[in-house]
């Protein structure tokens, strides 16, 4: 007779495969629907369409497997809280990498292991159905997580967990399983603080919800169109991402008593921090398949890279980026003002920034 659900301890499953921490929720459909419905209605989604397609699907786990009972929500750190990750700013002449791209690629990281979670039950429940998904598959992951009794979802739109913070990435599977639920829903903490929403260079955010069209991290990593000039100064040293909210959020903040610091997965230790703005000037597609191999920074194009590079690089000269870096930085921008290699957009681009340096 084969094991009934309850009789699979899926904490210490996930465990033992080195997640950080997991949870078990019912996978019902999304309470947030409307919310969500209105927020591409805004246009916040920028131009992320994919968010508008299958709107159905993403609200609803149940139409994504059917039959689906249970959604088991896993998580790995990839930061611990209190500590920065990296250098407080870039060293001279380079651009930050938000902290979660700097080591391996997390989609590979966690599917890897969560297909073997889904073999080990499916070895005991072999007429049950399971969905692997991690930040591909529509489905709302961080409602699942609250639901799941993760942690809650701040103003920032960022999962934060009760003692870890909010540096981790999360995964899970959908099952026809009938599997008990975790711990009940924790209460949100952020109470009266702004923080993130009085941090945010662009103005990105509102409570509980994020304007995606503002957002650096879209702006830098899924927008592949030019960027407003009104961001540029705004993106800061950010060549590739932003923490800026979570750098601010007082759940990141280092807490001595906390006995439990979390275990961060080794394969997100960071490979590098930053990126010589003057190297990715120069890129071409090898140098960024070299730089970028087996990290999540493929997200972004060869053409993106040089246009996210180009604004943080101009950025560093207004800051005052001392010399010699600020000279060759001067130069590799003239260099593309001019290159008829490079794209139109690129060298328009480059002109730009060039021309506002010197009205500075």
């Amino acid at each position: 007779m084969s094991s009934s659900p309850s009789d699979i301890d899926v904490a210490s499953a996930c465990g033992r495969l080195g997640f950080a921490f997991s949870g078990v929720c019912d996978a019902v459909p999304s309470a947030r629907s409307e919310q969500f419905q209105a927020w591409l209605r805004a246009g916040k989604h920028g131009s992320m369409e994919y968010l508008a397609r299958n709107t159905e699907l993403r609200t609803n786990p149940q139409l994504l497997l059917e039959g689906a009972r249970s959604a088991i929500i896993v998580a790995d750190l990839y930061a611990a809280r209190g500590t920065s990750g990296g250098p407080e700013s870039a060293p001279p002449a380079a651009g930050k990498i938000a902290r979660y791209a700097r080591g391996r690629d997390y989609h590979t990281v966690l599917k890897k292991r969560l297909h073997t979670l889904a073999d080990e039950l499916r070895s005991v429940h072999p007429d049950a159905g399971f969905r692997t998904f991690v930040d591909t598959a529509p489905v709302h992951e961080r409602e699942l997580a609250q639901l799941a009794g993760l942690g809650w979802i701040g103003k920032h739109t960022l999962l934060i967990h009760p003692k870890l913070g909010s540096y981790f990435l999360l995964g899970g599977i959908l099952t026809t399983l009938r599997i008990p639920r975790s711990e009940p829903i924790v209460a949100d903490h952020c109470g009266t603080c702004t923080r993130c929403i009085d941090a945010c260079p662009t103005d990105a955010i509102s409570p509980y919800s994020v304007d995606a069209s503002r957002c650096i991290s879209y702006l830098t990593i899924e927008n592949r169109a030019p960027i407003d000039p009104r961001f540029h100064e705004s993106i800061g040293e950010w060549l590739y991402g932003c923490d800026i909210c979570q750098e601010v959020c007082p759940h990141n903040s280092p807490r001595p008593s906390d006995a439990e610091v979390g275990r961060i997965n080794a394969d997100y230790a960071p490979r590098r921090d930053s990126l010589p703005l003057a190297d990715v000037l120069g890129w071409n597609s090898d140098d960024r398949l070299a730089a970028f191999a087996g990290t999540a920074m493929t997200r972004a194009t060869l053409a993106m890279m040089k246009r996210n590079a180009v604004l943080v690089a101009a950025n560093a000269i207004r800051n005052g980026c001392p010399e010699p870096h600020r000279s060759e930085l001067l130069l590799r921008l003239a260099e593309l003002s001019s290159d008829s290699t490079e794209s139109p957009e690129l060298t328009e681009l480059a002109s730009f920034v060039l021309k506002r340096l010197r009205a500075e």
